[in-house]
């Protein structure tokens, strides 16, 4: 495995996880403040090529812990350089729902396990903080899936052209990338999805403010792995901490695409890259 150093720029991976040209390239760092420093600079150095050439840059985010110190960085490094984020998009990839007599809607935005929620204070009022108004993302450019449109939001990712970064967490017992159960196939497309009870005991410690696991929601809408396969040019995930290396070695052990290890479908993504802290390292 590649260690990274804090002070490390762009990250290229040494060690590639499964076999020809279906390997995914494998960067260790120190801690996740290194990790999310050099992620952080990455998105911001492509993100400007994009700007330089007029286009809208599409950055797919998801809630939770994993990618907290890669917000955390993206706020410093923007304000620091006074980047121009006017034109990005923040594209969430998952939201829990509600139950209603007329059918499934999205929980309310201001509730404590809120995808949309963590997406408006942890995404883009932390990354907006430091920015002059003119350079900040449009609070309208957060966008989400709607549960009784899921597929539209394909449709507005396809029309946007594409996710230029998408980045990625998995769930350290089942290996679920938003919402997506074990048995996943890469033909999954944006939908409402029952949620697993090992995803949901995970959103106990994402959500800490859940008392119970009767209190997790038990329906989501989400993108579905096939949807981030195809409509995304560049895939990272990022897992930290030693509670994930179990999972980061069960994802090594996969090869290719396991549908009963969801986060595998990386080994079919453009530009994959897995990235870990030393923690999480498979090696450690």
């Amino acid at each position: 495995l590649l260690v990274m150093s804090s002070e490390s720029g762009a990250f290229r991976g040494q060690l590639h996880f499964g076999a020809g040209e279906r390997g995914v390239p494998v960067v260790v760092f120190p801690d996740a403040d290194a990790l999310g420093r050099a992620l952080a600079g990455e998105i911001l150095e492509e993100a400007e090529r994009v700007r330089r050439e007029g286009q809208r840059y599409l950055l797919g985010c998801p809630a939770g812990r994993s990618l907290r110190s890669t917000y955390s960085a993206l706020s410093a490094l923007a304000a620091e350089r006074g980047t121009d984020l006017s034109r990005w998009v923040i594209a969430m990839m998952d939201e829990f729902l509600v139950a209603t007599p007329e059918g499934p809607e999205l929980c309310p935005a201001d509730a404590h396990y809120s995808c949309r929620g963590f997406g408006r204070r942890e995404i883009l009022d932390r990354i907006n903080r430091g920015l002059p108004p003119a350079r900040r993302i449009p609070p309208e450019n957060l966008w989400f899936p709607e549960p009784r449109d899921a597929l539209g939001y394909e449709e507005r990712l396809q029309a946007a052209g594409g996710i230029d970064f998408f980045l990625l967490a998995a769930g350290k017992t089942d290996g679920h990338v938003a919402f997506n159960p074990a048995g996943t196939t890469l033909s999954e497309r944006t939908r409402v999805i029952e949620i697993s009870t090992a995803t949901r005991r995970d959103n106990l410690e994402t959500f800490p403010d859940f008392e119970s696991l009767d209190e997790v929601p038990k329906l989501g809408v989400g993108v579905g792995i096939g949807t981030i396969a195809r409509h995304s040019r560049r895939v990272v995930l990022v897992m930290t901490g030693a509670d994930k290396r179990a999972a980061v070695r069960r994802l090594r052990r996969c090869a290719d695409f396991t549908p009963e290890w969801p986060a595998s479908f990386i080994y079919r993504c453009r530009n994959p890259v897995l990235l870990v802290d030393r923690l999480a390292s498979p090696a450690a």
